[in-house]
């Protein structure tokens, strides 16, 4: 077969007799930050079924009840694989065209000359360069239609892939437009806050690195903090490497934060750090932004595509041990410093990374995709 990617028809404008399959893992936020990135295209959809430009359904493999504030006709999978690819499939007989959340998903999207459908996929990154699978690789040749969340993730994917290269760059955002509140300036305790989920080994995000240099920077600023927000199966190893530390006692876990209580944590944050090697994207760094809280990420992902070393933070080079505990000393000693970075973070998220951005930048790959 073919692959085309963004192939387009000439003439006819077919989008508004097209039936959208949107295949997702989960649309809730609690889930992953790919759930938020099905969030994003659910609003998108409705926006587009409410206008008569098409009409749209959801299937979900992990949710067990329909998404709050879902327009959208939904079907639950509820955990069951075996389910979700029967009903991805009995899809085909009256949707039109299918979008998946990531090339996991896509697999759903079995290869049936009889009844061949286009389908588009995200790339978020981390499922193609850790352990890639020859059912993902499989999946991506077959796309018609290839997004991915920033030109690293393109750049780096297509080191594996390289017909990757030719896929669309979308940048995700929060799921509002509106700002977080303009934050009190008085003195708060010193507070670093990372907010992500912990992978195996606790180090993919930059917990381990924030915990390592932990001491110099409570050594420097003796009432700082660091709050560990998230759960995973790296969780213990954190908590035993804290525990091992001369500052281990100025390091809290919080574990899972529910969504109710997500904006009095981020209340406490003096800086949001997640300096990672390898984020596709971080749509966290955009939350923390819309707060107006400077971000510390690092050179060596995406973080750079968001967060402007200097302008709204730091991305810093992990490879030198004394930059990243420098950052977090030097913006809790200058306070108004780390406020602009914050303002001029805020104004960035207020171009680049409200919902209505990301659905300037996604509804036309939606409707070139439709013409395919």
């Amino acid at each position: 077969m073919e692959r085309r990617i963004g192939a387009t028809r000439d003439g006819d404008d077919v989008s508004s007799n097209a039936s959208v399959l949107l295949a997702a893992e989960s649309a809730s936020a609690a889930n992953s930050g790919i759930g938020r990135v099905t969030r994003l295209m659910v609003k998108v959809l409705q926006e587009e079924a409410r206008s008569g430009g098409l009409r749209a359904r959801l299937l979900s493999l992990n949710d067990s009840s329909p998404p709050a504030e879902t327009e959208l006709p939904v079907t639950l999978a509820r955990g069951s694989r075996a389910r979700f690819l029967v009903e991805a499939t009995r899809a085909r007989a009256s949707c039109s065209h299918f979008i998946y959340d990531f090339l996991g998903m896509s697999r759903a999207h079995l290869p049936l000359p009889f009844l061949r459908r286009p389908f588009m996929t995200w790339i978020h990154g981390i499922e193609v360069w850790e352990g890639s699978r020859a059912a993902r690789r499989s999946a991506a040749r077959r796309a018609e239609y290839l997004v991915v969340n920033t030109e690293y993730t393109r750049d780096r994917a297509s080191r594996l892939l390289p017909f990757v290269q030719e896929a669309r760059v979308c940048w995700l955002a929060t799921e509002g437009d509106e700002p977080g509140p303009q934050r009190d300036r008085t003195d708060r305790r010193p507070t670093v806050l990372i907010l992500a989920r912990i992978d195996e080994g606790g180090g993919y995000k930059g917990h381990r690195e924030l915990i390592t240099c932990w001491p110099k920077v409570v050594d420097a600023v003796p009432d700082a903090r660091l709050i560990v927000g998230g759960k995973g199966p790296g969780l213990d190893v954190l908590r035993g490497l804290a525990a091992e530390s001369s500052a281990g006692e100025s390091i809290e876990f919080r574990g899972f934060i529910p969504e109710e209580e997500i904006d009095a944590l981020w209340r406490e944050a003096t800086v949001f750090a997640m300096p990672s090697r390898g984020e596709g994207f971080g749509i966290v760094y955009a939350e923390a932004m819309r707060r107006g809280i400077p971000v510390i990420g690092s050179v060596h992902d995406a973080a750079r595509e968001v967060n402007v070393d200097g302008e709204t933070g730091y991305n810093v080079d992990l490879d030198d041990p004394a930059e990243l505990p420098d950052r977090m000393i030097h913006l809790f000693r200058d306070r108004d410093h780390a406020h602009e970075l914050g303002e001029r973070g805020r104004a960035r998220w207020h171009e680049h990374f409200r919902f209505s951005s990301f659905r300037e930048r996604f509804t036309p790959l939606l409707h070139e995709f439709l013409e395919s």
